[in-house]
């Protein structure tokens, strides 16, 4: 097989076609993928003081209409439509050009809005880094402008097109896309904005814990279809990688709740809780890649660089909140690089190299080169979101200012920025 077909195949292949069975499991995806958004609302509503848990959960909610009109409006074009190796073009914005017509097996629209669930996700995923102490209104400024500017740039190189596609990068469903850039510029935003005004002189303790644990059983459930979709089909890829979703994250779990009973002789249901966000995570670039043996061992190693970085973390001044960057930056680090050591033939046929030549993918079937790909996504992803972050970061700061001041913070960002309360303690 190979990436040259005859010209005369090439004119007689038929349009592509709407495929039903496929629209049908990609609805169901797409409902899915909608789903963790809400999902990752309570996984961090939970994790902070009761008086912030409403503006932490509507941090998430508010990127399901900022961040989905921004991709709508001109996000998608740039991410997916023909341009250049460097950047989609404007020939969809506003949706031109995207109707009921097959974009694959699939409808061009439902595509569209596939992938929109994926930008909104990763854009609430940085609100973990700054909770309790940045301003609501420029919160939407920023991730408005990080969408159009840092995500849309990074999903055209590695899916739409881009030059990092044509470098041979595997990225299945996000790794690089989504949790590397979420995370290093998660980490980029807790060092701008600055630590929280008692942090490091008081306990910051979660108020809810079984609100966490329901967000983590969420987003678990929502990430079949993050995962299982990312085929596009409903086809044997989409098993691989619905199975790899189940498994791997099972093996973080576990090897999570260990570490924890070894170091300090407790396994704490916000740790198991993180085991399985951060198997999730690691996962998610190589689903469709590696087999179901391989997810195992994939999900059993990622939960030793995430569990320890979050070890170190709270033992230094950084008050990245909700251990974004340990969780999803370090997650997706390891899930990309481990990635090119277990992509392999037994799972998908044939692969290419930017060539277009048919070779084993990952270091275990002889290819110690996709090693080095993994590496330029993963470098390329830092440069962005860090450069990306602090520029945007710093321009909505010029503008309107992200931080709140120090009586916001000691009142509660529930009451000052949205006037509500999430507990009515005197009924």
């Amino acid at each position: 097989m190979t990436h040259f077909a005859p010209l005369l195949a090439l004119q007689s292949a038929p349009p592509p076609a709407v495929v039903p069975a496929d629209t049908a499991w990609m609805l169901v995806s797409t409902a899915l993928v909608l789903l963790m958004t809400p999902a990752l609302a309570f996984f961090y509503g939970g994790l902070v003081r009761s008086k912030n848990s409403l503006n932490t959960m509507m941090m998430s909610f508010v990127a399901l209409g900022v961040v989905g009109v921004t991709w709508a409006l001109l996000g998608y074009s740039l991410a997916f439509s023909e341009g250049n190796p460097i950047i989609g073009s404007t020939v969809n914005a506003l949706l031109a050009g995207v109707g009921t017509e097959a974009k694959g097996t699939i409808p061009h629209v439902l595509f569209m809005a596939f992938q929109g669930t994926f930008a909104i996700i990763t854009a609430a995923l940085i609100s973990g880094a700054v909770v309790e102490r940045m301003k609501f209104g420029p919160y939407l400024v920023f991730i408005a402008l990080w969408t159009l500017l840092v995500y849309a740039p990074v999903a055209h190189w590695v899916w739409g097109g881009g030059w990092l596609m044509s470098r041979g990068i595997l990225d299945f469903a996000g790794g690089t896309v989504v949790h590397i850039n979420a995370g290093v510029s998660a980490l980029v935003a807790a060092m701008v904005l600055g630590n929280r005004k008692d942090y490091g002189r008081q306990a910051i303790l979660p108020h809810s814990v079984p609100l966490t644990l329901l967000g983590a059983g969420l987003l678990w459930f929502g990430w079949f279809g993050f995962n299982g979709g990312s085929a596009l089909a409903a086809n044997e890829l989409a098993a691989v990688a619905f199975t790899n979703t189940f498994l791997a994250p099972m093996a973080t779990l576990v090897v999570w709740v260990l570490l924890d009973y070894f170091r300090t002789g407790r396994a704490t249901a916000v740790g198991g809780a993180t085991g399985i966000v951060v198997g999730l995570v690691a996962i998610t670039p190589a689903a469709g890649y590696i087999s179901p043996v391989s997810a195992l061992l994939l999900g059993g190693i990622a939960a030793l660089p995430s569990y320890f970085a979050i070890v170190l973390r709270s033992r230094t001044r950084l008050d990245d909140s909700l251990d974004v960057f340990a969780g999803h930056g370090i997650g997706g680090i390891t899930g990309a690089l481990l990635t090119g050591v277990f992509a392999s033939q037994t799972v998908n046929a044939v692969f290419h190299d930017p060539q277009g030549r048919a070779m084993p993918v990952g270091m275990l079937d002889g290819n110690p080169s996709q090693i080095g790909y993994q590496l330029v996504g993963i470098a390329t992803a830092w440069t962005v979101a860090l450069v990306g972050t602090i520029v945007l970061l710093k321009i909505t700061d010029g503008l309107v200012g992200v931080r709140t001041g120090e009586e916001q913070e000691i009142e509660g960002l529930d009451l000052t920025e949205h006037g509500e309360e999430a507990y009515n303690l005197e009924m």
